[in-house]
């Protein structure tokens, strides 16, 4: 894991000259991790840290980067991360179980018209029939592990073709990669950004997309700890509120394309920072672009996927029958969609 912290005056930098200020924020200086992984799909905090959105609202944030959703998830559970977004995942849930977290907010979401998650399926699978999720049929399906995001889509994926495929845990997003790579494994399915890089690349083939399977798929969630979301609502709205002006400067540069030709160059440049900072800009550029999907407006939440999450978590034995979205959802801090 890695960090990456600013302090200081951030609130003229960019886009943030123009946020409405009332007065002086309500925190001041207030410490806090925020969890990510380096996509494109978690551009709203990098956008909102940037910008000076967080420092307007008197936090002053610090990135703790993670590789998959269930270790940023027990992060948060143990205080060594403040507000994260990720997927929902079996371990999430688990933990809102014990009392240890709640998700507050939806953040990506797939959306009718953009293009989103992809199917994938690597050279030597495609080449002996993977063509099409149809032919899934007794294949190794990377997930990072068991309950993820992950699993999620390749057993709804599944299940919509009437076959049985094989789930290979590779915990890290990295090995899945390599796996998939040198056909160790024969599909996975991930967020546009990457899986457009890969086949662009001529490393993977792309044979299908999440969203013919899953329609409004609730992908990411934002949550924290049970006690901040308790306890902590000044603290908690103030995250939000930076989060949500994040997530409309990337949906107005990236996704509606309403910012025009120098405000997306200019947001690319910035989610440069964070996704593909070791490649040079112009071969990170395009896949920056093609990462572009839907991040909930005011953070809303798609309270209808969110319990179709949990009904298929409870399906597959891996969370109890008597949870219930209470126990994972605290619905005081964004509108549900």
């Amino acid at each position: 894991m890695n960090t990456f912290t600013r302090r200081g005056a951030l609130g003229l930098v960019g886009g943030a000259a123009a946020l409405p200020m009332l007065g002086s924020p309500a925190l001041a200086n207030e410490k806090m991790t925020v969890g990510a992984l380096r996509f494109t799909s978690h551009a709203a905090s990098f956008v909102a840290f940037e910008r000076g959105y967080f420092a307007a609202e008197g936090l002053d944030v610090e990135f703790k980067f993670f590789q998959a959703a269930q270790p940023m998830a027990v992060a948060i559970a143990s205080g060594d991360a403040d507000y994260a977004v990720t997927a929902i995942s079996g371990g999430l849930v688990s933990l809102a179980e014990k009392g240890a977290t709640k998700v507050i907010g939806g953040a990506l979401s797939e959306e009718k018209g953009i293009d989103g998650q992809k199917i994938l399926a690597s050279n030597a699978a495609f080449e002996a029939g993977l063509t099409s999720p149809a032919a899934l049929a007794g294949k190794n399906y990377a997930v990072t592990q068991v309950g993820s995001s992950f699993h999620y889509m390749g057993s709804k994926i599944a299940e919509a073709e009437g076959v049985a495929v094989k789930y290979k845990p590779l915990q890290k997003v990295g090995a899945i990669i390599g796996a998939l790579k040198s056909g160790q494994v024969d599909a996975w399915s991930i967020v546009p950004h990457i899986a457009k890089g890969l086949a662009g690349a001529g490393a993977v083939q792309i044979i299908g997309n999440v969203a013919d399977y899953i329609p409004n798929y609730q992908v990411t969630t934002v949550f924290t700890s049970a006690a901040n979301a308790a306890n902590e609502r000044a603290k908690t709205e103030a995250f939000l509120r930076a989060f949500s002006k994040g997530a409309d400067d990337f949906n107005a540069a990236l996704v509606d394309k309403t910012a025009g030709d120098d405000g997306a160059t200019e947001m690319v440049k910035l989610i440069h920072k964070y996704v593909y900072a070791d490649r040079p800009y112009e071969k990170a550029e395009k896949s920056i672009r093609n990462g572009a999907m839907r991040i909930n407006k005011n953070a809303g939440l798609n309270m209808e996927s969110v319990q179709d999450q949990l009904g298929w978590m409870k399906s597959e034995g891996l969370i109890k029958d008597s949870i219930t979205s209470d126990v994972l959802v605290d619905p005081s801090y964004a509108p549900v969609i």
